[in-house]
């Protein structure tokens, strides 16, 4: 389980302080898909980055499995590695990899033998459809074929939580849809939670659960259950 409590966020612009989060709770089960909703302002995407351990300065607590978030940037950039997966809506792949050296690389920085990184790197691209394209360079895939490779990368290393920042803005609504459909399934296959912050109305309707943040703070009225 995810659990965020009384979490506060300011920016400073100019001579102004901007609240972007302002006491935000919540609670998010083991395997579940969480869609965070709201118009531009509302705090959704520094929400995700507080819980994606890439702001730390806010207020509140965060754990994670019952553990605390560490405060510590070393520890942070530790756990971000181990414990974290990433999704980002232009892929964020490297062209000059393959598709199965892309997925591999989270695994090199944890300092896996090469031989481990190709067996759970290709296991990993087979569970996603993608066994054909393996030594297929990203300007070689389709921009949903790119985005399974990313979601591929963000899961070889079985996190326990996978943010994913608007993963599906690239793509035409029938890819977008089986790329949501995927991540949903593989979640809770492998007991994986993902944070998943969007526009798009069609993502999540496909998700277990919305929360809407407006104005920093959580719409209580506006959390729901998925059909």
């Amino acid at each position: 389980m995810l659990e965020f409590t009384d979490i506060f966020k300011q920016y400073q612009l100019g001579q102004q302080r901007v609240d972007a989060l302002k006491g935000v709770s919540g609670r998010i089960n083991q395997g579940e898909m969480v869609a965070l909703c709201g118009p531009s302002g509302s705090g959704k995407s520094t929400l995700l980055n507080v819980l994606g351990l890439l702001e730390m300065d806010y207020q509140g607590k965060i754990e994670l499995a019952g553990k605390a978030y560490p405060r510590d940037p070393m520890a942070a950039a530790q756990y971000r590695r181990t414990r974290l997966g990433f999704v980002f809506q232009r892929f964020n792949l490297i062209p000059v990899m393959s598709a199965w050296e892309n997925v591999a690389y989270p695994l090199m920085l944890n300092g896996l033998s090469l031989a481990e990184q190709k067996r759970k790197s290709l296991e990993i691209l087979d569970r996603v459809g993608l066994a054909e394209f393996v030594d297929h360079r990203p300007d070689n895939l389709s921009g949903g074929q790119q985005q399974r490779v990313a979601i591929a990368r963000a899961l070889v290393h079985q996190p326990e939580m996978v943010i994913a920042d608007e993963p599906t803005a690239s793509l035409d609504s029938q890819t977008a849809a089986l790329v949501v459909e995927m991540m949903k399934s593989l979640g809770h296959e492998m007991g994986t939670t993902f944070v998943v912050a969007t526009h798009d109305a069609r993502m999540a309707m496909h998700c277990d659960r919305t929360i809407d943040l407006v104005d920093g703070v959580i719409s209580t009225e506006a959390m729901q259950w998925a059909s």
